[in-house]
């Protein structure tokens, strides 16, 4: 017992380090670039990075959480070498359809006169692809329970983009191409890291095995494919916000609400996601294949400490960034942003509501409940996009920010309805 204590600690401190490290990059990174952006340039920025949400959400998304539950699986059946090579198999069709994809995306700016798009849209879309390997290597490794290697290379890519992004803009100017290509090279460098550490967890016995691989593919898409489906509503989701200040405000205003969102959003759904990052390994080794009752009961009450712990953030950071949002704007980003600080605390407020149902729907993954999960995204996604579309029209951001507020409501109480209450599940 007192082994496994040191064990869970020792993991537990490697993830806070880690996400302090790159929660400290993130908000420098923030500073940084309001510094050297406008607001419409950085709106700019924050639309073209939404066909990057699109290759991550859909095209890879779904199968990085599908490589990184069968991990332990395939660990217990001493199958990794086969696990991974089932792993590479599938991301290397995923680049297939980004490439396709691309040729799309650019084929059409091409032809419709959007120019001036076409070397911004390019970049982000390789910057999509490194990024979408760089987190299913990060998946491996967490399920591996690599605390320190995860730990590590989250800090390195959060500094690493500041530097880059930095050094591109002086070599190349001031634009959103410049950060992006500045993103591309921290991603591609981040990468080479992740497969030279990758090796190492594979046991020297099972290099001479021969892979069963096609086993690995067949159960990781099977697994994946409902994540992809609603990979696409989730995006859209995701995305809407800033697409409909783009089509019933200005991209100024794209570009506060974007600061707003990685000011008050992201760093509680970072914080609540060490939580995630530290207990999602333990309950897939857990639950196992989830076939046994007993294994799944100690899920569901780690599962329901889990969700108690993720509120109570919530509400003090919700109290905090009322308090203290004037003096966090004037600290971490430029003046022309900071008139809107006083929208702040609502943007925690959404972050914490969706990140606590976040953690629900890792239960119901490590359960195998798939079905009612994917309904569930599918059906608070497009709620989630006529409440921003019908947000902005109305209010312009703070439309939308009521409408993100309403989403996140929405998700977490449908996800606790599917958690706790098995009348209401659907397997």
């Amino acid at each position: 017992m007192i082994s496994q204590f040191r064990r869970l600690a020792k993991e537990g401190s490697w993830i806070v380090f880690g996400q302090l490290i790159g929660f400290a990059g993130a908000l420098v990174l923030v500073r940084v670039l309001t510094a050297y952006l406008g607001p419409a340039q950085y709106g700019e920025l924050a639309l073209s990075l939404t066909a990057a949400g699109l290759v991550n959400q859909v095209l890879m998304g779904g199968i990085t959480v599908g490589i990184g539950r069968y991990y332990s699986i395939a660990a217990e059946k001493q199958d990794l070498r086969g696990y991974l090579r089932g792993s590479k198999y599938l991301l290397a069709y995923a680049t297939v359809a980004v490439l396709v994809l691309s040729v799309i995306i650019l084929g059409s700016l091409y032809f419709l006169g959007y120019f001036q798009w076409m070397g911004l849209l390019a970049a982000v879309l390789v910057l999509s692809v490194f990024t979408g390997y760089n987190v299913s290597l990060n998946a491996i490794q967490n399920a591996a329970r690599q605390r320190a290697i995860v730990a590590f290379h989250g800090g390195l890519d959060a500094w690493l983009k500041i530097g880059l992004a930095i050094m591109v803009m002086l070599w190349l100017g001031t634009s959103s191409t410049s950060v992006v290509i500045g993103y591309t090279f921290s991603s591609l460098f981040i990468m080479v890291c992740q497969c030279y550490f990758l090796r190492r967890i594979v046991p020297p016995a099972e290099l001479a095995c021969i892979a069963n691989y096609k086993q690995w593919v067949q159960k990781i898409w099977a697994f994946s494919m409902p994540f992809t489906i609603f990979g696409g509503f989730t995006w859209m989701q995701q995305v809407s916000d800033r697409w409909a200040l783009q089509s019933f405000a200005t991209t100024t205003e794209v570009g506060q609400y974007s600061v707003l969102f990685q000011l008050g959003y992201t760093p509680i759904a970072l914080l609540t996601g060490v939580i995630v990052s530290f207990l999602g390994p333990i309950l897939f080794q857990r639950s196992g294949d989830a076939t046994d009752t007993r294994r799944n009961s100690s899920v569901h009450k780690i599962s329901w400490h889990i969700t108690q712990v993720s509120l109570l953030i919530t509400l003090l950071g919700f109290v905090i960034a009322s308090a203290f949002h004037d003096w966090l704007f004037s600290l971490l980003v430029a003046d022309e942003y900071r008139a809107s600080s006083q929208l702040l605390p609502w943007f925690v407020l959404a972050g914490g509501l969706f990140a606590t149902g976040q953690m629900l729907a890792l239960k119901l993954m490590s359960e195998m409940k798939m079905t009612g999960l994917t309904i569930a995204k599918i059906v608070t996604a497009l709620i989630g996009i006529l409440l921003n579309i019908v947000g902005a029209s109305l209010a312009g951001m703070q439309g939308v920010i009521v409408a993100l507020v309403a989403f996140s409501f929405v998700y977490l109480t449908w996800m606790l309805i599917l958690a706790y209450l098995p009348s209401l599940r659907t397997s």
